[in-house]
């Protein structure tokens, strides 16, 4: 009995050593499986690790969720990883990025969606409240609503709103975003009097962007967008040519914008065009925090913030959804706006009625209101990557766990790793809240 007793008091602290290294995880994933660690050369055997020797035989692992409406813990580590990169990217010095790109030309840029029809408006950004649609024919509101009000970007007329034309858009923005910088590319080239191949050879266009949800359920895109110098031997980020120039991106940026065209599926919907919206921002990046401009951390920290959201922030689901969910979507918390557009997206994405879009997978997105791109991205020399800021966290870790270290290549990993399920239960989730709040461990 006492055996008993003690072992079950090894498993608890057991389990709680691993419960504070998830730092508040509280989707965490359930492995089963073993690892060797062994010698390459002659095949010993140096470590080895099983779940079989952990409480109810699984090892947890944080779920890496970059949702905050799923995981605010994972999200949030997310989001540090994300404001890293940015920041890496604009003050250098660090992670890989010379110092010098903080003298390079930057901009902060912003591409939005055309309407697709009148909706409920806030408060402007200085927080006035202005009429909503003071209008004498068509859908017209004159009411000034408040920033909490649940209307914001809710359709004035739902049944004149284009709600084909809409999924369309979304399920292109990543294209049209692709089409753009290649645009960008051009219109630079022309505005400093060059041949596109002369100006690729002497600037190279590096970019960070991320995606956010406007409260009528479209996408726009907020990014970084630097100039750097390119020469033919070398890959590494120079500082640019003395004519490449903020007011030079400022004059490209607009036009570019204007010359992107796709041609949308003929649906019979209004909207037969794909377009960016006429509201193109463009703001140039200035080096400390001068009042009156924009910063880097500013920036940094603006981008990083959207990272987590998704688009559940426009009154959407955060999980894909199923044939049996299109008559429950307001049960689960889906507004009507939202609710239309997910069951626009499934009837569009039925392969026998529409063949030609099931490139799109509108069913599979139908959650994300037909969005499938990824929701930051970024070209290659612009920064570090999230994978290398994870390594270093890793090692960080096993620095400070005295974890053996060993040279590349000298070891060989054979290891075998089984999905069994993702969570706490009831009773797991009890004995938590009981534990206190986690102790973040990030570095």
């Amino acid at each position: 009995m006492r055996d008993l007793a003690r072992r079950s008091g090894k498993d608890l602290t057991r389990w709680v050593e691993q419960v504070h290294r998830l730092g508040g995880c509280i989707e965490p994933v359930r492995l089963v499986g073993e690892s060797m660690t062994l010698d390459a050369a002659t095949g010993q055997v140096l470590s080895s690790y099983s779940t079989a020797s952990e409480p109810h035989g699984h090892l947890l692992i944080r779920c890496g969720n970059r949702r905050a409406s799923r995981c605010p813990s994972c999200a949030e580590l997310y989001r540090r990883d994300t404001f890293h990169l940015i920041r890496a990217g604009l003050l250098g010095g660090a992670k890989g990025v010379p110092a010098t790109v903080r003298a390079h030309p930057r901009v902060f840029l912003t591409l939005t969606a055309p309407s697709f029809g009148p909706v409920h408006r806030g408060p402007d950004k200085d927080g006035v409240r202005r009429v909503c649609h003071p209008r004498r024919t068509g859908p017209a509101c004159f009411e000034r609503h408040k920033a909490d009000d649940t209307r914001l970007g809710q359709p004035l007329d739902a049944d004149s709103y284009d709600y084909v034309g809409h999924v369309l858009w979304n399920a292109h923005a990543g294209e049209l975003w692709r089409r753009f910088t290649i645009y960008l590319r051009r219109h630079l080239a022309a505005a400093a009097g060059l041949t596109q191949a002369a100006f690729n050879r002497a600037v190279r266009v590096s970019f960070a962007k991320v995606a956010e949800y406007q409260a009528r359920g479209v996408v726009h895109f907020h990014a970084v967008v630097r100039l750097d110098g390119r020469t033919d031997d070398s890959a590494d980020v120079i500082e640019p040519p003395s004519w490449a120039t903020i007011d030079l991106i400022e004059n490209a940026v607009g036009s570019a914008a204007a010359a992107v065209r796709l041609t949308a599926p003929d649906l019979g919907q209004p909207t037969t065009e794909l377009v960016w919206g006429r509201q193109v921002d463009v703001k140039p990046i200035e080096g400390g925090d001068l009042d009156g401009h924009l910063s880097e951390q500013a920036v940094a920290a603006y981008v990083a913030k959207y990272a987590t959201k998704a688009a559940e922030t426009s009154g959407t689901l955060d999980r894909r959804i199923h044939a049996h969910d299109l008559s429950r979507l307001r049960e689960h918390g889906a507004s009507a706006h939202a609710a239309r557009l997910i069951r626009t997206a499934w009837r569009l994405g039925n392969p026998e009625a529409h063949p030609e879009l099931v490139g799109l997978r509108l069913r599979k997105w139908a959650h994300m209101l037909g969005f499938r791109g990824h929701f930051s991205t970024r070209s290659r020399a612009y920064s570090t990557t999230l994978g290398a800021i994870r390594d270093e966290r890793a090692e960080h870790r096993r620095a400070q766990l005295g974890v053996d270290r060993y040279e590349d290549g000298s070891t060989l990993v054979l290891a075998h790793w089984s999905f069994a399920g993702q969570g706490y239960s009831r009773g797991e989730s009890l004995l938590i809240d009981s534990l206190g709040p986690p102790k973040e461990e990030y570095p």
